[in-house]
C-alpha cells in the first residue's frame, strides 16, 4: 500500500480541511502521507542515470529549444529543471538498474498518483469530485522533477482554468536547511509562507486561492548534496 491509514481515517481528513480552509492559501502540508519503505524505492531508482531531460520554460512559451532559450531574456525565464521521462526500459538500459528496481517502481507510483483510490482522498480533502474523464492526457499532469544549483522556478500561478488541487511531494532524503530549495507561496499582505523540501512532504493546494502564487529558493551548491526530487501533480474537477 502506498498511504499510511493513519492519515486517511474521517478525523484525520476533517482535520485538514479545517487547516485547509484556514490557510492562506488555502493549502495543507502532510507529512509521512506516503510509506516511506516504497519511497526509499522511487528516489532510489530516480537517481539512476537515466530518463532525465532538461526542460526549460519561458513565460510565453512553454518546452522551448536551446535555440530559443538563449534568444529569451533572463526575466523571461521562469523554469529551469529536469523531467523524468517514462520510456519503456529496454534490455540494454535495464542492465544498469539493480535488480529489486527493476519493475520499474518509480512509474507505479505516479499511476498511484492518478489512480481511483488518491483522487477520491483528495475529492474528500477538499470537498469536490475529481477526475480525469475529461482530461486529454492525464500521465503528463503527474511527473518527477529535479533541481540542481544552476536550475530556478520562478513566480507563477497554476490557476489553468478547472484545475481544484495542486499537490508537490518532496523525495529529498536528509535534506540541509542550509541547502534552500524550499517552496514559497506569496501568502497575504506580502509575508510570504516558506515550506522546506523535506522528504515525505506533501503540499496540497488550491491554485485559485488567494496568495498561492509560488516560487522555488535557488539551491545553495556548499550545502544542497545533489538535486532536489519532487512529484509535482495537477488535478482537475468534472
Amino acid at each position: 500500500m502506498w498511504l499510511n491509514d493513519e492519515h486517511t481515517t474521517d478525523s484525520a481528513i476533517n482535520a485538514y480541511r479545517t487547516s485547509l480552509l484556514n490557510a492562506c492559501p488555502n493549502h495543507i502540508v502532510i507529512d509521512g502521507l506516503f510509506n516511506e519503505a516504497k519511497l526509499d524505492q522511487v528516489i532510489e531508482q530516480l537517481k539512476q542515470p537515466l530518463h532525465w531531460q532538461s526542460q526549460q520554460h519561458t513565460y510565453s512559451a512553454l518546452y522551448v529549444d536551446e535555440a530559443q532559450w538563449q534568444a529569451t531574456k533572463t526575466e523571461d525565464r521562469f523554469v529551469q529543471r529536469s523531467v523524468w521521462q517514462r520510456e519503456v526500459l529496454t534490455p540494454k538500459t535495464a542492465l544498469n538498474i539493480p535488480p529489486h528496481l527493476s519493475s520499474n517502481i518509480a512509474q507505479e507510483f505516479l499511476s498511484f498518483l492518478r489512480g481511483d483510490a488518491f483522487l477520491s482522498l483528495l475529492s474528500r480533502l477538499f470537498n469536490v469530485p475529481l477526475t480525469d474523464i475529461n482530461v486529454a492526457d492525464p500521465e503528463i499532469n503527474t511527473n518527477y522533477f529535479r533541481l540542481g544549483p544552476a536550475d530556478f522556478v520562478e513566480q507563477h500561478a497554476d490557476d489553468s482554468p478547472g484545475r481544484e488541487v495542486c499537490m508537490l511531494l518532496y523525495l529529498n532524503k536528509g535534506w540541509n536547511p542550509k541547502a534552500g530549495g524550499e517552496l514559497v507561496f506569496s501568502g497575504e499582505d506580502n509575508n510570504p509562507n516558506s515550506i522546506a523540501p523535506l522528504y515525505n512532504r506533501c503540499v496540497l493546494f488550491d491554485p485559485f486561492s488567494k496568495g498561492s502564487e509560488h516560487w522555488v529558493n535557488r539551491l545553495n551548491a556548499q550545502y544542497a548534496d545533489g538535486y532536489r526530487y519532487n512529484v509535482t501533480s495537477w488535478y482537475w474537477s468534472e
